[in-house]
């Protein structure tokens, strides 16, 4: 269920990121017509992709936190620890499989139905 939050929330999170070029675009089309309206737009996002890798970079000045509690975890678990050590990683990982899920919902279906049957065979 916390993969399904997290999956939701990295797709509410990339929805809001194209809406907010669009509106970005149609603000600066006006004055700077279409082709500077998008060069503005990029080098908006740009500045925003640069920065939030300053702030990973830092993080990872002061050092991974490592927390092995001397137990075997499962796939998910695993996931999350990447995620907190490499979250630009994470987020363009997360954003090519929602766009892969948009392009393929039916792989979505098969994908989230043997995640299903793989949980039914490990409580058994």
């Amino acid at each position: 269920m916390a993969l399904a939050a997290g999956a939701a929330v990295v797709a509410a999170t990339a929805a809001s990121v194209v809406a907010l070029a669009f509106a970005l675009y149609a603000l600066l089309e006006g004055p700077f017509g279409p082709a500077g309206a998008a060069a503005s737009v990029a080098v908006v996002f740009a500045l925003l992709i640069a920065l939030a890798g300053l702030i990973a970079a830092n993080r990872g000045k002061h050092g991974a936190r490592h927390h092995d509690h001397g137990h075997d975890s499962g796939m998910v678990e695993k996931l999350i620890e990447i995620a907190k050590q490499k979250p630009l990683v994470a987020t363009a990982a997360a954003v090519a499989a929602g766009v892969l899920a948009l392009r393929n919902p039916a792989l979505v279906g098969v994908i989230l139905t043997a995640f299903m049957n793989s949980k039914n065979t490990d409580k058994k």
